[in-house]
């Protein structure tokens, strides 16, 4: 299997890395485990847990990325991305378009409906700015 390279995706002062699997050398440098069924969309406690994650990971410790990991790292890992991506303002076909500019290949059909069909949680799209000036994550 050839498996791509990773990529880092930044947008609105976010930066996340999406990468394959990693090895057991690098596991540790993981902080979090939130999987979910290879090639499906994400359940919605896991998009919850996902998005308070980030929001407390860019307020804690802003300009950092997040590295985000699945077998390939052209499913699971990218739709984690796009999430964020479209909770930040973005609209959906555009963080699945911004997200394959730079990962060829991502997201099977299942993701991409799920994508296409996925609402932000803030219901009026308002960026949310954390008090500190120098953190621009608009995660909520």
């Amino acid at each position: 299997m050839n498996i791509p390279a990773p990529v880092e995706i930044c947008y609105d002062n976010m930066r996340f890395l999406i990468t394959h699997n990693p090895t057991n050398a690098m596991l540790p440098k993981f902080t979090e485990d939130l999987p979910y069924t290879d090639g499906a969309p994400p359940p919605d406690d896991l998009v919850d847990d996902w998005l308070n994650l980030l929001k407390n990971k860019f307020r804690e410790e802003p300009g950092s990325c997040v590295a985000v990991h699945c077998v390939a790292g052209l499913g699971r890992a990218p739709v984690l991305v796009a999430l964020a991506l479209i909770e930040c303002g973005m609209k959906n076909n555009e963080a699945v378009q911004f997200i394959r500019q730079k990962r060829r290949g991502a997201f099977n059909t299942k993701q991409l409906l799920f994508l296409g069909q996925y609402r932000p949680k803030t219901r009026n799209r308002s960026r949310s700015r954390f008090k500190d000036s120098t953190v621009h994550c608009c995660i909520q």
